[in-house]
């Protein structure tokens, strides 16, 4: 059976305009189009929503982080993810090992050099500050001595 147009159609139809009972095809690229569209936008809120948790540096901080990423998963407030995100580009020391004194050792190692910079900076290495330091330097002879030093 050949269904005949209407009078009032135009005889240049465009594809996406089927005769009855055929299938849309449009309709069907679409549908694949949105069900795409919607998996990837999916794939990439659940990306970006676990970026904190890929960001941590210690064990610790990786639960407390996980703990406020889900929070702001299952409640959509957004205040948890952002406290989550900030947590996670703190670099905090690591206290769980055995030595303590590490850090305390490096901050008194930094410290030293700081001193020793400042000490060096206020006074300038001359020939007579090293001269008074440690005679045996001393590029005049033995019995050539500068009076009054």
């Amino acid at each position: 059976m050949n269904p005949s147009l209407h009078e009032a159609a135009p005889h240049h139809l465009p594809f996406f305009i089927v005769s009855p009972g055929q299938t849309d095809s449009l309709m069907v690229i679409m549908a694949i189009v949105l069900l795409l569209a919607v998996l990837g936008i999916g794939v990439f809120f659940f990306w970006l929503h676990s970026l904190p948790e890929r960001m941590v540096h210690h064990k610790v901080q990786f639960d407390i982080v996980a703990v406020l990423a889900l929070l702001s998963l299952f409640t959509h407030i957004h205040a948890f993810w952002v406290a989550a995100l900030l947590l996670a580009l703190i670099q905090f020391p690591d206290f769980s090992t055995w030595d303590f004194g590490k850090p305390l050792n490096q901050m008194a190692a930094s410290l030293d050099r700081l001193a020793s910079a400042n000490e060096a900076s206020s006074h300038p290495k001359t020939a007579e500050n090293v001269l008074k330091k440690n005679p045996s330097h001393s590029a005049i002879g033995d019995g050539d001595q500068k009076q009054g030093t």
